[in-house]
């Protein structure tokens, strides 16, 4: 049997993908942007960067900072009944 095929962003054309309007460079105020420990955030991916983006399944989820690590946010997402831990930048994840 061969091994499956596909990486990270497999089978995520539409789902990775930005509105013809909002294409273009990310604005550094998106790219600086702090959080604070408690805060609730939902996972939106920004396409243009690739670096510290969680997994596409993720996508919309609604989930607590936990801490941060380095430069990016720990943050913790119900998946199902599971709680699972998702390590992002702040670029790809939007305050509630």
């Amino acid at each position: 049997m061969t091994q499956r095929q596909g990486g990270f962003r497999a089978k995520t054309r539409h789902k990775l993908r930005k509105k013809p309007r909002t294409r273009g460079k990310v604005t550094l105020t998106r790219i600086l942007k702090v959080l604070n420990i408690g805060d609730r955030v939902r996972v939106l991916h920004e396409p243009a960067i690739h670096k510290g983006m969680p997994h596409p399944r993720f996508k919309n989820r609604v989930g607590v900072i936990k801490k941060k690590q380095g430069k990016a946010y720990l943050v913790e997402v119900k998946d199902g009944k599971k709680k699972k831990q998702l390590l992002s930048t702040s670029v790809h994840l939007n305050k509630i």
